[in-house]
């Protein structure tokens, strides 16, 4: 199926499922959580967020903003192991994802993107299974769930997806390609369009380009 028509069945099924209550599902870990990371200088911008659970219900706009960088990693070397979960927010009420929407600004090359996230049904079992991990912090070993969707959203319009839990080492989910928005930037949630990259970046990307292919 094409990443068009993905983007328009997701659409349908929203609009269809209308916005869910916060009295959901009572997952055994409690809500999770889904953040967002972008390469060391590839700044985004996330017009919206929404998510489909298993239940068909939808939950839109549940993310929107910066998504965290790491400057300690070039982004030439790929994807860094050091982001951790992302800048993102609790989907509470939510059962476990079945799909995510994305609809992002790259403002390292001040294009629009937007994606759709399938979550497989290994990725949600693992969501549901406590895992044994040691935790340096507490030195302690202890049972614990991988509750954090982290989404990599990248130049190229490349979604990165990853599930982590607290002490337990993040494992990739999938690796999606979104399609370009013709029309821009939403002016109704960024009404100056696109926003200016800091000097740093703006000025790292002046000197290196962007590594397409890196992620």
């Amino acid at each position: 199926m094409s990443s068009t028509w993905r983007v328009v069945l997701l659409l349908t099924a929203l609009l269809l499922a209308g916005c869910a209550g916060q009295d959901g599902a009572r997952l055994p870990a409690g809500p999770w959580y889904l953040g967002f990371v972008a390469p060391t200088h590839m700044a985004v911008w996330i017009e919206t967020a929404d998510v489909l659970d298993i239940k068909d219900r939808g939950f839109r706009r549940v993310m929107g903003g910066n998504a965290r960088m790491d400057f300690t990693f070039k982004p030439e070397d790929g994807w860094s192991t050091r982001t951790g979960v992302g800048s993102g927010k609790y989907v509470s009420g939510s059962d476990l994802p079945k799909l995510i929407y994305v609809r992002w600004q790259s403002l390292a090359e001040a294009q629009t993107y937007e994606v759709v996230i399938e979550i497989p049904e290994a990725t949600r079992h693992s969501m549901l299974k406590p895992e044994r991990a040691y935790c340096r912090l507490n030195d302690r070993v202890i049972d614990n769930y991988r509750t954090y969707v982290t989404i990599g959203l990248a130049p190229g319009g490349v979604a990165q997806t990853w599930l982590r839990g607290v002490c337990l080492e993040r494992i990739k989910v999938t690796r999606t390609v979104g399609r370009i928005v013709p029309l821009g930037p939403d002016l109704g949630r960024s009404s100056v369009g696109y926003l200016p990259l800091e000097p740093e970046s703006q000025a790292y990307i002046d000197a290196h380009g962007i590594p397409y292919g890196a992620w």
